[in-house]
């Protein structure tokens, strides 16, 4: 066995004594309680970092298309550059024959100002079908949604944050008005319909919900104008983190001179910041854990020097240089499988009861502590990552077994007769 019984009593007997008899019992508990800190605070970190990232990645993925393909450019009447589909409807059913896509709509896409007694907001229209907005999951599937989707042809579908912003509910008649409408001798006057609200959706996005209207596909064509053409085509896949392999088919099916934009690209800035950002976090909590560890080279140098003399009766009566350094060893790794048990426990515990506890902190500050119009989401996600616990727990341990090993290595080298010279 690597460490014999009799040194396993030895440290044990060490790690308990009293400060009256030569121990380190105040050091020890210091040293426990940094590293089991410093050990919650990463693993803490880590599953908020992945909860950020996952519950981002998920809006996206789950309320906006996967990829955007557009036409090639081409010269419209008016002598303008368009990329407007004119043969959306076939280009929409080649492309969703490509293996993996599992769905294909055009879409008619546009801003208007959107009014309803008296209080204006903004909004952006998304012209698609009944069975395309179906396929939405965070505006179908919504966890907070009323009216019926069914009756989508009747009417519109707003986001949460409209209607909050408008006052609107289910069965209100709110008016669209744009300013590209009808021509006439007098020039461009604007549009201006009114549409019964059908449907509220909350897609967990504030910035989605807060400018987000849907509207029927042919409804759309007619509002702005684009009778017989669709803007752009969203296409839904099966595995859309793996959208790279598929970009080549559906460049193929699309026809020549096509584009395509897929959601990595549209989030491509924030998804790098934040790898950069969880690299850099990782880096300063690594330290922090360093810093609690150190802790224990502190308590391990007192212990040494308060043992001095059991150390040369030891070696007296036969221990060896390396039975020392692993009653030493023992003492400081105890500490540190200590404090990162305790550490790992709290810190799964603050990932899975986050809710609960963001609530007492959001009480004790009087709330409004987490401001969705800034931060994008409505509320404080957590994820426990397997692979982030056991980086924690093998950071912390190994640096714990690392620092132990230089107090008791001096230990070790302690000369007997030295250490009994005035005994």
């Amino acid at each position: 066995m690597p460490f014999s019984s009799h040194e396993w009593m030895i440290a044990w007997r060490y790690l308990r004594s009293r400060r009256a008899e030569g121990g380190v019992s105040v050091m020890t508990w210091i040293s426990l309680v940094g590293i089991a800190l410093a050990v919650f605070a990463l693993i803490a970190t880590l599953a908020v970092r992945s909860g950020f990232r996952a519950e981002f990645v998920d809006t996206i993925l789950g309320a906006n298309a996967h990829v955007t393909v557009f036409s090639a450019v081409r010269q419209a009447e008016n002598g303008q550059r368009t990329r407007v589909f004119t043969d959306h409807a076939p280009t929409a059913a080649r492309i969703a024959g490509v293996e993996g896509v599992v769905r294909a709509t055009p879409l008619i896409k546009g801003q208007v100002m959107a009014s309803l007694s008296g209080r204006n907001a903004g909004v952006e229209v998304f012209g698609i079908d009944l069975e395309g907005l179906r396929a939405i999951p965070r505006v179908a599937d919504s966890d907070e949604r009323y009216g019926d989707i069914d009756a989508f042809g009747k009417g519109v579908a707003i986001g949460s944050g409209v209607a909050r912003e408008l006052g609107a509910a289910v069965g209100d008649r709110i008016r669209l008005i744009s300013p590209d409408g009808v021509k006439t001798a007098f020039g461009i006057s604007p549009r201006v319909n009114a549409y019964e609200v059908v449907y509220v959706f909350t897609a967990g996005r504030y910035d989605i919900d807060r400018t987000r209207l849907y509207m029927p596909f042919d409804e759309a064509q007619s509002y702005f104008n684009r009778e017989g053409y669709a803007d752009e085509i969203e296409v839904m896949l099966a595995e859309p983190e793996d959208v790279d392999a598929y970009l080549p088919d559906i460049l193929g099916a699309s026809g020549e001179g096509a584009t395509v934009w897929t959601w990595r690209d549209r989030s491509s800035a924030f998804l790098r910041a934040l790898e950069v950002e969880d690299n850099v976090m990782f880096v300063i909590l690594s330290i922090l854990v360093l810093i609690a560890t150190m802790n224990i080279v502190s308590g391990l140098i007192m212990l040494v020097k308060n043992k001095g003399r059991d150390i040369g009766i030891l070696r007296t009566v036969g221990l060896t240089e390396g039975a020392i350094l692993r009653v030493f060893f023992i003492c400081g790794a105890c500490i540190g499988i200590a404090g990162t048990t305790a550490g790992t426990v709290l810190g799964c515990l603050f990932a899975v009861y986050i809710d609960p506890v963001f609530s007492f902190v959001n009480y004790v500050m009087g709330g409004g502590v987490w401001d969705p119009s800034i931060r994008g989401i409505y509320h404080l996600p957590a994820r426990l990552v397997p692979g982030d616990v056991i980086s924690a727990v093998c950071l912390s341990l190994g640096l714990s077994f690392v620092v132990t090993m230089f107090p008791a290595r001096r230990a070790a080298r302690m000369n007997p007769v030295e250490a009994l010279r005035y005994e």
